[in-house]
């Protein structure tokens, strides 16, 4: 079974990270969560980006505010695919810092960047990568995103009557 690793530089970005854990949850995913500080605990970061692929993870999924480096250090290091969240945190410039430093990555180490704060959407895109190669995850996102639908056509419903 996958298995996907929600990481993040402090335990100050758990409240948005928590919606990758969630969702995730809701398709049967297996998670690892950490708390993985590219500024304060190299060390850690350096083992863990090289070694998950060892641990069953498939997909990592890295949360971070401010300088936010950690999503691209683990992609540095790490054969899987990463996911990048920048996280708005208390003393940022309405989160741009993170998103770019996210974003703006060198030819040769891909992240695929979410929006600011969207780990929600982080958590799809690693239940996609997995569900492309098991059925049993594909089939839950089929699932998942007829009920998008159905919602938004119940609610243009309501709006009629």
């Amino acid at each position: 079974m996958s298995k996907v690793a929600i990481i993040m530089g402090s335990i100050s970005d758990m409240p948005v990270m928590q919606e990758a854990i969630d969702i995730l949850k809701g398709f049967d995913i297996e998670t690892e969560v950490d708390i993985v500080s590219a500024h304060r605990t190299p060390e850690k970061l350096f083992d863990f980006s090289k070694n998950a692929h060892t641990r069953g993870i498939s997909v990592i999924i890295a949360g971070a505010g401010g300088a936010a480096h950690l999503p691209g250090m683990v992609a540095s290091m790490s054969p899987l695919p990463v996911i990048g969240v920048p996280v708005k945190s208390s003393n940022s410039i309405d989160g741009w810092d993170s998103v770019l430093s996210i974003l703006q990555m060198p030819g040769g180490v891909p992240v695929a960047t979410v929006a600011l704060n969207g780990a929600k959407n982080a958590g799809i895109l690693a239940a996609q990568i997995i569900g492309s190669s098991d059925k049993n995850v594909l089939d839950k996102i089929i699932s998942y995103k007829e009920s998008l639908k159905e919602a938004v056509n119940k609610s243009s419903e309501n709006l009629k009557r």
